[in-house]
């Protein structure tokens, strides 16, 4: 009983949360395992078997052909751009700027797939508490209009104080 109760306040939790890996939740999660459930009598409705934790929460990066060669991308193939007004591997894109550009955060250490290099992968905490992924000590960040793999929209964009460019493999700008 003590088991069900607690499955019962777990998914109703976790179906509060929504679901992660959206466009307004940018961070990449796996697909949950249930957990095991308790055996029960053959009249006895089965127990609600309830996500415990993410396959894996840390985001991941990979590389993809652009018409300026390899870029950096997430998980789903959208372009990740640096900000030149950064400083150092500390984000100054907030509010607005964040908005528009918003960064490629993480709830767990950042996964190199398809061509990048795990070494090159970090973060970096934002004055939100949240955790942003670098890649060679950049703050990596999606742009808003792009909204498919192979967007690259963003590209050589000069707004809230700096140069925005898709980065490539080796964590240098793209011109």
């Amino acid at each position: 009983m003590k088991r069900l109760l607690v499955a019962a306040g777990l998914s109703f939790v976790l179906g509060a949360c929504g679901a992660a890996g959206t466009a307004s939740d940018p961070y990449a999660y796996g697909t949950p395992q249930p957990t095991s459930s308790p055996t029960t009598s053959p009249s006895a409705p089965a127990p609600t078997q309830v996500p415990t934790t993410p396959v894996s929460t840390g985001s991941s990066v990979g590389v993809r052909g652009s018409g300026f060669g390899p870029i950096l991308v997430d998980g789903r193939g959208i372009a990740l751009y640096l900000f030149e007004a950064d400083r150092g591997s500390k984000s100054v894109c907030y509010g607005s700027c964040a908005q528009n550009w918003p960064p490629l955060l993480t709830h767990g250490a950042p996964v190199a797939i398809k061509g990048s290099t795990q070494s090159l992968l970090g973060t970096t905490k934002r004055t939100d508490g949240t955790t942003q992924v670098t890649y060679d000590g950049h703050p990596l960040y999606f742009f808003v209009a792009d909204t498919k793999p192979g967007d690259t929209r963003g590209q050589g964009i000069d707004a809230f104080g700096g140069g925005w460019y898709v980065v490539s493999p080796a964590g240098a700008k793209i011109e």
